[in-house]
């Protein structure tokens, strides 16, 4: 059988295709496998979604009312660049009988606009504001794909995980904040057949892009002495650039500037020593120094105190990692995380901040069940006797040398008459 986009060359035939992809659809959700035929992208969004327990006939749910609605589109980031959104796309909409959407990090729309009939049609499926269209509630849809992926996608008609979606075409992209990188959500196009060509791809990533410059000129980067950056994920010693300069911490330093970057309020003497220390004899004369000797290295201006805290914001590298994870970007988070945080430390809140991190991945991993995510986390070093992780493995790909490395694991945490006890990363 052909590719299904090979139906988009002049003089193929869409129904066709339509068909192709219909009856592959009808062949995962009835036995679990995916024909030859299917995109890779897709087939992938499709296990996602059905391990994320969407059904085929499943619908949108509203999840802001127009009250709360109203208020939070005005406060969205992407209300700026609305009016780009409608410059660019709207006469497009318009006369193509087709949809502008714009949905939030979470996949829920905030605006759907465009031909009047066209809407009529999407909504009698909930493709309307405030409903909710991520991945793992609507299966495989372009902006719901989009965001889980963190990169363009476009649906065609029966690649749509819920049926009653399979008569539309869709093509969407993330937008980003210029700043940060963290997603803030997705511009999409949709409508019919009109819209399976690949140029459509092309253009709403164009228009992403556009958006993403609007958005960097109405919150310019600040000036150069004042960007700071730290990278700490697994790293004993984080490197710190700020004003032009790269600088490697001590380790100790390391642990302050982490947790002054995470507590922008600032913290109390008492506070960093009991974030810092196991040892409860160690004295604030102790910590007084090594703050002096910190604030020698990030010269005047960066380190102040009463409380002690940092003068302009820094990002680290942990941040980033889970912004994707609450965006839902699951890929993407997994491939930003380099390791745990300063996985030398022994400062107590240092550890946390790296057990919650792993955690939150693990648990990601698992409910998201895609092997090779898992396989990237169990083959890491801080997953290789991850238990839990090379269950839900074993589960997705139970090829023979996973399930002896689940029976070893198993052994080694097992004592002679009892279960095996779960088990994770190691810090």
């Amino acid at each position: 059988m052909t590719d299904p986009w090979v139906a988009l060359e002049p003089g193929a035939d869409p129904a066709e295709r339509v068909r192709l992809l219909r009856r592959a659809h009808e062949t995962f959700t009835e036995a679990g496998t995916v024909p030859r035929p299917v995109r890779a992208v897709v087939a992938d969004s499709w296990r996602r979604s059905a391990r994320a327990g969407v059904g085929p006939d499943g619908a949108a749910h509203v999840e802001l009312d127009d009250g709360e609605l109203d208020a939070y589109r005005c406060e969205h980031p992407l209300a700026r660049v609305m009016p780009l959104f409608r410059e660019l796309m709207g006469t497009f909409a318009a006369d193509g009988e087709h949809l502008l959407a714009v949905c939030d990090a979470r996949g829920r729309l905030l605006w759907v606009e465009g031909h009047a009939a066209t809407r009529r049609q999407a909504g009698r499926m909930n493709f309307v504001p405030g409903a909710r269209w991520a991945e793992s509630a609507m299966g495989t849809n372009a902006p719901g794909t989009a965001v889980a992926l963190d990169r363009p996608v476009q649906v065609f008609a029966a690649e749509h995980f819920i049926r009653r979606v399979q008569p539309w075409t869709c093509a969407a992209a993330p937008v980003h904040d210029p700043r940060t990188g963290r997603v803030l959500g997705a511009v999409d196009i949709t409508g019919g057949d009109g819209l399976a060509h690949p140029h459509s791809l092309g253009f709403v990533q164009a228009v992403a892009r556009a958006a993403e410059a609007h958005l960097a000129l109405l919150t310019p980067e600040p000036p150069a002495g004042e960007r700071s950056r730290l990278t700490v994920l697994g790293r004993d010693e984080a490197r710190l650039t700020t004003g032009g300069r790269s600088i490697r911490l001590s380790r100790r330093h390391s642990e302050i500037l982490l947790l002054l970057a995470r507590h922008p309020e600032g913290l109390t003497g008492d506070g960093l020593l009991c974030a810092l220390y196991e040892d409860e004899s160690v004295t604030p004369v102790t910590l007084r120094a090594e703050l002096a000797r910190l604030r020698g290295v990030l010269g005047p201006g960066l380190l102040a105190s009463r409380p002690y805290r940092l003068t302009a914001a820094v990002e680290s590298d942990l941040d980033v990692v889970e912004r994707k994870l609450a965006a839902g970007a699951v890929t993407a988070a997994l491939t930003a995380y380099t390791g745990p945080p300063l996985p030398g430390s022994r400062a107590p809140a240092v550890a946390r901040l790296g057990r919650r991190l792993a955690d939150g991945l693990r648990a990601a991993l698992i409910a998201c069940g895609d092997p090779d995510l898992l396989a990237d986390w169990a083959h890491a070093p801080w997953g290789e006797d991850d238990l839990d992780v090379w269950r839900a493995l074993a589960a997705a790909r139970p090829t023979a040398a996973t399930r002896a490395r689940v029976t070893s694991l198993e052994c080694e945490l097992t004592a002679p008459g009892e279960r095996p006890r779960p088990r994770g990363p190691r810090p």
